[in-house]
């Protein structure tokens, strides 16, 4: 039987997944270009090149409007994990002509320098976030529909955000229609779960066999406070499915990573007995004593 085994020792985020998928495919370039005219507004991918503890793998540049995004994820000691979560908004239907952010679930980090008082001071990143549109649910659905994909790719990814989308309205008590997506977050993570998608269908698995999925562990900072790892969204979508802590400080499973692993395994587990084809590396921007990657395995079991 066709398996596809995925090691996620050291968690998981989109971008991870999508370079360990895109060195099983025969014609990366192939892919690539497929990927690129799918028409995600603004969006481009580019695969580069990665070492970590020695590992050649790919890491998956995903550029929107030309820049790559910078959402990452900080603990309160070792800095910056996996990139994968999207800025949440929540829009009330009576503020009709203006909008007042009752909630900013804000899952960019932002570097720590200082702390006044007890309010944490950050670093914020280049782009200014507030010139940025947000997306409801709605309108990331109609993107979605829009795109030059097959069907069932589409349906693939519409049910993998919603998955995203459920878990912000449970976290936050709001209706999936008032949680309103930052323009960057949103469209870097429709990037990642398209690809992922494409790549699982190309691939044809019969069986896809995840590994226990490490989350990390300690505090990461949000705009309105210090959220546990795994942060409150990510630990919803991961109910069911075997996780551990490990032994890294900091958040390394992100929404869309656990919402990937969630929709698309059979089942969870070790790597069966099984004979090896083709092995990929997907890699993370961060360093660690570890190598941060997910190993996906091609074979038949």
């Amino acid at each position: 039987m066709k398996t596809l085994y995925i090691d996620c020792q050291m968690g998981a985020a989109g971008d991870m997944l999508m370079g360990a998928l895109l060195e099983l495919v025969p014609d990366r370039e192939k892919f690539l270009k497929k990927f690129n005219q799918a028409g995600i507004p603004g969006v481009r991918i580019e695969a580069q090149k990665s070492v970590k503890c020695g590992i050649t793998g790919t890491h998956m540049e995903v550029l929107i409007n030309g820049e790559e995004e910078e959402s990452l994820d900080l603990s309160s000691e070792e800095g910056n994990a996996h990139s994968g979560h999207s800025h949440v908004h929540f829009h009330g239907h009576d503020h009709h002509d203006h909008h007042t952010h009752q909630e900013h679930t804000h899952h960019h980090t932002h570097q720590k320098e200082a702390m006044d008082g007890e309010k944490p001071v950050h670093e914020h990143h280049e782009h200014v976030h507030g010139h940025h549109s947000h997306f409801p649910m709605e309108d990331i659905t109609g993107i979605i529909d829009g795109l030059h994909v097959d069907n069932k790719v589409k349906e693939d990814v519409k049910n993998i955000y919603q998955i995203i989308a459920q878990a912000e309205s449970q976290v936050h008590g709001r209706p999936v229609a008032e949680v309103h997506f930052h323009e960057v977050g949103a469209m870097d993570a429709v990037a990642d779960i398209t690809g992922c998608a494409m790549l699982f269908h190309e691939l044809g698995a019969e069986q896809i066999i995840v590994s226990p999925v490490t989350t990390g562990y300690g505090q990461v900072w949000c705009a309105h406070g210090i959220l546990p790892v795994p942060a409150p969204a990510t630990a919803l979508i991961l109910q069911g499915i075997p996780c551990q802590a490990g032994k890294i400080e900091g958040e390394l499973c992100t929404p869309t990573g656990g919402a990937l692993l969630k929709y698309f395994a059979t089942e969870y587990g070790r790597m069966p007995q099984m004979v090896m084809e083709k092995i990929g590396y997907g890699m993370g921007k961060k360093d660690f004593q570890a190598a941060n990657c997910i190993r996906a395995i091609l074979g038949e079991a």
